[in-house]
């Protein structure tokens, strides 16, 4: 190491604070250390397998691929050492320097949630595994060299907010490529240099490493220690839950357990192995802008890539695991990947695949799937706003809330279905913030009484599939907020008694409709009765094929709509306000004080729907106004 082009660098603000809480010891099972730094190493030789398919001199000093562990009770030393694709100058800045990704400062938001339990199980999923070694190590030492260069780099770092980065010289024992990490173990931290704990480890963790790994005792002894097979080629008989479980935790880099495992082989014109996982908590870049799948890519077992590869869609990317492909060819580069039409066939059966489970979960075990909609379900529901989607499929594993089912139950729309009044035709759904507010909406007041079940979205991305998706097996669905909609009777025996009493109502009305319309002027596109409502005197509505209304309020609040439209004003003729209205009407005519409880009553449906009030002054003037000449009466 020559002093000259020793350069000592500053840790970023995110790692500083990631390496104290790990040098405080915030984890309980510190044994993860070696399972991250295992995984490392065996993306490192994934990561050269690839790049020397199409150029083999990178891979010619040593074309097998191993990762070997041995210690030194002596010196207090662990070292992990892998001959993989390695990393220079900048790769060692940049990687182990900062952190290179999002959703940084929620993993150490969970950290400080979680601080004063002393069990963080977070490690790894945020891109941060390589700093578990300081909860055993007082110092960490790496050197390493990139394969097809011929210098080699170190690292160091005592975990106390720097680090340093030198040119390595030449030696007997200086690596020809890969990378090696020694921890200086911390007094207490013995147990790590034991070949039988190390072995345990191992074999706990990382058994499903397609790469040999090695551990050399003090008399140098080595033994093989995982069985070094690609787990997804295995017999599914042959494999264990334990198995399954810390492969998802390799590939995840996630510490919950898989929600659901899919392990199939496809065989004739399309052939391909799948290992797959949902898993049972969000991962922490979910709602990432960049919406990134995280589903490895390999051709015979040699791995290609997981980045820019549209193995499966966007609304399904919460899915973890691997697709080991027969037929693609080894040498495929990843510029080209997009255009292969058998990534295409292969993306085509996974999405058949991946639904038709869902839908067969969420009709075995619906408890368990309450967890998974509850964790995913806006993003599978993405799949409904885009054109090419299988559509139906997606909507039989979709879940929803309704009126039957209440603020926790959920309902398939299968279900919905099932108990659909004689006679409807439509499925009637309701959009806003919250089930809860929903739940007490005055549109639904009219479907209550009749016993008529209706669906409650509650995520931002209910308001732009309902846009697109018109019907379900034929049954189209319908906005409780449409202008057109007429609740008659729901027996047939009843129909003509009902619809000559709302004739006469609507009869009795109308010169208050045209009164209210004349008094709100432009600021509502027309006044109509209504059946949809029994306790509530008004509410607003739109016409069919009109932009909803939420949607309508959220465009605007992202600036791509200018000003709202004029909404329909629809009263309830049965109501006492109402009455009362039309007997003043028809008494004395238009007067100040209908004038001032048919603004009130538009203010009234306006806050219903989550809108401003237009006035805020005049509508306390006239509330106030009220209030006094019944305080009086």
């Amino acid at each position: 190491m020559t002093e000259k082009n020793e350069q000592k660098l500053k840790f970023s603000a995110e790692i500083s604070k990631v390496l104290q809480l790990m040098i405080h010891s915030l984890y309980t099972n510190k044994d993860i250390f070696l399972r991250e730094l295992i995984s490392n190493a065996s993306d490192a030789c994934d990561k050269l397998r690839y790049e020397a398919v199409t150029n083999p001199a990178l891979a010619s000093l040593d074309s097998d691929y191993k990762i070997a562990i041995s210690f030194n009770k002596e010196q207090k030393t662990l070292t992990i050492s892998d001959n993989g694709i390695g990393m220079g100058r900048e790769d060692l800045i940049n990687n182990l320097g900062t952190i290179a990704k999002s959703g940084t400062q929620e993993f150490l938001s969970k950290l400080a949630e979680k601080e004063t339990t002393n069990d963080w199980p977070l490690i790894g999923q945020f891109g941060v595994g390589f700093y578990s070694s300081f909860m055993i190590a007082d110092k960490v030492s790496v050197v390493s060299c990139r394969a097809g260069q011929n210098d080699c780099w170190s690292w160091e770092s005592d975990g106390s907010g720097e680090f340093t980065v030198a040119p390595v010289a030449p030696s007997a024992d200086t690596l020809q490529r890969g990378t090696r990490i020694t921890l200086d173990i911390k007094a207490g931290q013995e147990v790590y240099l034991d070949k039988f704990r190390l072995r345990h480890i191992i074999q706990t963790y990382s058994d499903h490493i397609s790469f040999p790994i090695t551990v050399t005792d003090e008399e140098g002894h080595t033994e093989t220690v995982n069985t070094a097979s690609a787990l997804w080629m295995r017999s599914k008989s042959d494999i264990t839950p334990e198995q399954y479980k810390e492969f998802y935790h390799h590939v995840s880099h996630s510490p919950d357990e898989p929600w659901l495992t899919l392990h199939n082989k496809a065989e004739g014109k399309l052939e391909y192995t799948n290992l797959l996982f949902i898993p049972s908590s969000k991962p922490f870049d979910l709602f990432h802008p960049d919406r990134k799948r995280r589903i490895k890519l390999y051709v015979k077992r040699v791995f290609i890539t997981e980045e820019n590869v549209d193995l499966v869609p966007h609304y399904l990317r919460f899915l973890r695991g691997i697709v080991d492909s027969q037929d693609l060819p080894l040498n495929i580069s990843r510029e080209t990947l997009q255009d292969n039409p058998l990534l295409s066939k292969i993306k085509d059966s996974l999405v058949k695949r991946v639904l038709s489970e869902l839908k067969k979960k969420g009709e075995t075990d619906e408890e368990a799937y309450k967890l998974f909609w509850k964790n995913f379900g806006p993003v599978l529901k993405e799949g409904l706003c885009e054109a090419t989607t299988p559509r139906e499929q997606i909507l039989e594993a979709c879940r929803f809330a309704s009126t039957a089912s209440g603020a926790e139950g959920i309902t398939s729309l299968d279900g919905y279905i099932s108990r659909m009044k004689e006679g409807q035709d439509q499925i009637y759904y309701l959009t806003g913030d919250r089930i809860e507010t929903l739940l007490s909406s005055p549109q639904l007041e009219g479907f209550a009484k009749r016993g008529i079940e209706v669906l409650l979205f509650s995520d931002h991305v209910d308001d732009f599939w309902v846009n697109v998706v018109f019907d379900y097996k034929g049954k189209k669905f319908k906005s409780v907020t449409r202008a057109d909609i007429d609740l008659g009777a729901v027996k047939e025996e009843d129909k003509a008694e009902e619809k000559q009493h709302k004739e006469e109502m609507d009869s009795q009305a109308a010169d208050l409709c045209q009164c209210m319309k004349k008094i709100l002027g432009d600021k509502i596109k027309d006044v109509r009765t209504t059946n949809k409502l029994t306790s509530s005197a008004v509410c607003l509505a739109v016409e069919e094929g009109a932009m909803d209304i939420r949607l309508e309020r959220f465009l605007i609040e992202q600036k791509q709509l200018n000003t709202a439209s004029a909404k329909i004003l629809e009263i309830n003729p049965e109501h006492s306000i109402i009455r009362s209205l039309v007997s003043k009407l028809t008494k004395s005519g238009s007067s100040s004080e209908i004038e001032d409880v048919t603004w009130m009553l538009f203010d009234q449906a306006r806050i219903l729907e989550g809108e401003e009030i237009i006035d805020p002054a005049a509508f306390t003037r006239r509330l106030q106004g009220l209030v006094e000449k019944s305080l009086a009466a």
